[in-house]
């Protein structure tokens, strides 16, 4: 296993981002910092929500394309961003069967990470999986190259990056593919406000208590005294920037001591803090992000009810 980001590396970024979003007006935190081990066990219970059509759809266009995306790729090494537990990239993983020799999966949690590889490899004998620990934002030019790579940004996390920070990151990532590389990106696609709002403020309150898990990982991590009873979860639609906002807001007027950096915060009742977006795509601005980070839309593909799309992606010439 590849190893570019250790603990430690962890930790001082946790607290670089705890303390700038803390500090900042108004304030925000991390996505990323909601998936400890039950962050992760909350969101993959959130998958399951019959509001959260995600997952589900992102699926059924794998189901249906994946031939055609080992077709028309070839790809001889598969990396994937954020690999997870690798569900999905099963359905890569057999349709590409027939040209692929290495694959690369790529998360921060080195424990799950092994893990999910391990049971891959098992699955898939003449593979070579070569796990790596690293965060794609910091570290694409380290990550393994390989011969005709297919790049795999699932699940629709490239719409938790604002938008400049898309067009950086995805021309970061042009940078290090070669001519035959090709880049496989889902995204969520705008639709109907109630819809996208119910699928991040579930009746069951599942994704609340994901929103809050981010105050817990700070009480453990940073010695913060956070009562994570005293904020509401919010949702709502971001129709200027055709996105979903999630916010936590103080239901009182409250002071937070962070241990770990020495640091004293108020809340006033009602003041939200920023924790996620997640920008909708339409098929129009997928392709001029991706032309303004040097990449060419090749494919796009929805599922039937046109709720989630895939992207394929090949570099400029």
């Amino acid at each position: 296993m590849d190893r570019f980001l250790t603990a430690d590396d962890l930790a001082k970024t946790l607290r670089r981002d705890v303390r700038e979003g803390l500090e900042s007006s108004p304030k925000t935190l991390p996505p990323k910092w909601f998936y400890d081990e039950r962050g992760s066990e909350l969101f993959e219970e959130i998958t399951r929500l019959e509001e959260y059509y995600p997952t589900r759809r992102e699926r059924e266009i794998l189901i249906a394309r994946a031939p055609e995306i080992a077709a028309v790729t070839g790809a001889r090494t598969l990396l994937e961003l954020g690999a997870g537990s690798g569900e999905k990239t099963r359905l890569l993983l057999d349709a590409l069967s027939g040209t692929l020799r290495t694959y690369v999966p790529v998360d921060v949690s080195g424990d799950f990470l092994v893990g999910a590889a391990d049971q891959i490899a098992a699955e898939h004998p003449g593979l070579d999986v070569r796990p790596a620990v690293a965060d794609y934002e910091q570290h694409l030019h380290l990550l393994p190259g390989g011969d005709r790579r297919l790049v795999a940004f699932l699940g629709g996390t490239i719409g938790n990056m604002p938008p400049a920070d898309r067009i950086g990151f995805l021309s970061g990532l042009r940078a290090t593919m070669e001519p035959d590389d090709a880049l496989l990106i889902g995204a969520d696609l705008v639709k109907d406000e109630r819809r996208l709002v119910a699928a991040y403020d579930d009746a069951a309150g599942i994704t609340a208590a994901f929103n809050r898990n981010v105050l817990h990982v700070i009480n453990r991590e940073l010695d913060a005294d956070f009562d994570t009873t005293a904020y509401e979860h919010v949702a709502f639609w971001n129709a200027a920037d055709e996105w979903i906002e999630m916010r936590l807001r103080s239901t009182r007027d409250q002071s937070v001591r962070v241990g770990g950096l020495d640091l004293e915060v108020s809340f006033t009742a009602g003041e939200e803090m920023r924790t996620e977006i997640s920008s909708k795509f339409r098929r129009e601005r997928l392709a001029a992000e991706l032309e303004a980070a040097g990449l060419v839309l090749a494919e796009f593909w929805t599922d039937e009810a046109a709720d989630f799309s895939l992207s394929l992606a090949r570099p400029a010439a």
